[in-house]
């Protein structure tokens, strides 16, 4: 069973097959590419990745939807309601539990790819709703952020979130940067209450 969360700014809905054709277009951009640190995929191996992630209970991925943006009356689990190709559709978030030695660490990802969504907030509203989502629901205590030394704009994102610098690869250029959740802190998350509909 899916899950979206609905904020201010943002819709955050499960990445399905019907978003890859749009996700795919992003991925073929080379600023994109070395952004995330992916590799370009052929369409037909970016729809087994959809597949995988969502089969993969050590993943959460949601579709980053701008408010503004979404056509008419929104029902959550039917992405065919949009008009193609998503006009809404602006990026992703996601979280990976890959730490075998602590189930209770995260890493975060957040991609607003659409230049016309960019610098509005959404990265940060979309942060902050899979944080809270993660603490209440994957019992996530440790977040975690690997991010190229040349992304200033996401540097300073996660910063002002209250992450803080943990190490630095001079293989891979980028800097980890690290949240702990406090207790005051969860509250704060709670504040946030994001709209959170199962479907």
């Amino acid at each position: 069973m899916g899950v979206s969360l609905e904020g201010e700014k943002v819709i955050l809905v499960p990445y399905m097959k019907e978003h890859v054709p749009k996700y795919h277009q992003w991925m073929q951009d080379p600023a994109l590419l070395q952004a995330t640190g992916s590799e370009p995929l052929t369409l037909d191996e970016e729809y087994q990745m959809q597949v995988s992630w969502t089969q993969d209970p050590n993943k959460q991925t949601f579709i980053v939807l701008d408010k503004e943006f979404v056509v008419g009356d929104f029902i959550h689990g039917q992405p065919h309601l949009e008009v193609m190709p998503f006009p809404a559709m602006v990026g992703d978030v996601n979280i990976y539990m890959n730490d075998l030695d602590d189930t209770q660490m995260a890493e975060i990802e957040i991609m607003i790819a659409e230049p016309k969504s960019r610098g509005k907030g959404l990265g940060k509203e979309s942060v902050l709703m899979m944080i809270a989502f993660a603490v209440e629901k994957l019992g996530i205590h440790i977040f975690r952020a690997k991010i190229g030394d040349s992304n200033e704009a996401s540097l300073n994102m996660f910063r002002k979130l209250g992450f803080k610098d943990a190490s630095y690869s001079e293989i891979f250029q980028e800097v980890t940067l690290e949240l702990l959740i406090t207790n005051p802190m969860c509250e704060e998350l709670r504040q946030l209450k994001p709209n959170m509909v199962s479907h």
